[in-house]
């Protein structure tokens, strides 16, 4: 009898061992297959990184933002994918100790149900803003037009995107509320200008010192690398109330145009002083009908200089 319990112990601890022995070799194989999709996973992401890498050298002239901007996708990607993969090993893990998962998936499920239900614009946003930042459409320090709505960006995340106006009010527009976006400083900018100038005036005249006010603009030391281009002419654009209108633009660096724009102007202003050109001012011209009567006209200061009698 105690004979027969002992090899019964015996069988049972090895059939225990063996058991054991499986479990510790699919966890192990588990650990392996991990150990293999996260060194997969990362060389795809570093692959991905030099593809974007190099298409974004072909069209963005600031290397260290495009840098920037693939580092951050592809930090993204790693940690979703790699959490993904965690998450799958360590839920297989559990099944292969014999604990119960179907509880962990159900909830698993019912959580994502409900927060699929609950973060609907969370997600969009999100999506819309990894497209965004994956197409560089707009970056930190760009002047931008969002819904209708201009200013300095000064944030950009996943979910929103931050504007600063003129007056120093702070716009936050969620990426998946952003329905128009007009980027006024991708690679560089124009300045453009509609300059009024009396009727009497030459317009090839007018022209040439405009020309000649962008010439010395571009040779200054200070202003002068800011523009990239000489002034484009473009000609007689509009005939106005009370004057004649000449369109004009100037190529410059990113968010540099409206400062090489004021000092166009201030220049541009002396020069029409110094050539006699004029910069109208609105004139009206007041007819009197022939059945009106006439008006009598006193001059007052002929008056104060009479002497009295």
């Amino acid at each position: 009898m105690e004979s027969f319990s002992f090899d019964q112990f015996s069988l049972i601890l090895a059939q225990k061992s063996m058991a054991i022995l499986e479990t510790s070799l699919r966890l192990l194989i588990i650990g392996i297959v991990g150990y293999i999709g996260i060194r997969a996973l990362r060389f795809g992401l570093y692959r991905l990184e030099i593809f974007l890498l190099t298409m974004r050298d072909n069209v963005d002239k600031d290397p260290i933002a495009a840098e920037k901007r693939v580092k951050t996708l592809t930090g993204l990607l790693g940690t979703i994918f790699l959490t993904l993969i965690w998450v799958i090993a360590i839920v297989m893990g559990l099944d292969q100790i014999g604990l119960d998962i179907t509880p962990i998936i159900a909830s698993a499920g019912i959580a994502g149900l409900a927060v699929g239900f609950g973060a609907q614009n969370l997600v969009k946003d999100v999506i819309n803003g990894f497209f965004m930042i994956l197409e560089n459409q707009v970056r930190v320090g760009d002047v931008a037009v969002v819904n209708g709505t201009g200013g300095l960006v000064e944030a950009i995340s996943f979910r929103t995107i931050t504007l600063r106006d003129l007056s120093g009010t702070v716009h936050i527009f969620p990426n998946g509320t952003v329905t128009t976006l007009a980027n006024m400083s991708k690679d560089w900018s124009f300045y453009v200008m509609n300059i009024g100038v009396a009727y009497k005036e030459d317009t090839d005249r007018v022209s040439a010192v405009m020309k000649e006010v962008g010439k010395d603009l571009q040779g200054d030391p200070e202003v002068g690398p800011n523009i990239l281009e000489p002034i484009e002419i473009l000609g007689v654009d509009d005939f106005g109330e009370s004057e004649v209108v000449i369109k004009a633009r100037l190529k410059t660096l990113p968010i540099k145009q409206w400062m090489v724009g004021r000092e166009y102007r201030r220049r541009l202003k002396k020069a029409f002083d110094q050539q006699g050109i004029e910069i109208p001012f609105p004139h009206r011209t007041l007819y009197m009908g022939e059945a009106s009567p006439p008006f009598l006209v006193k001059n007052t200061a002929s008056q104060a200089e009479t002497p009295a009698t």
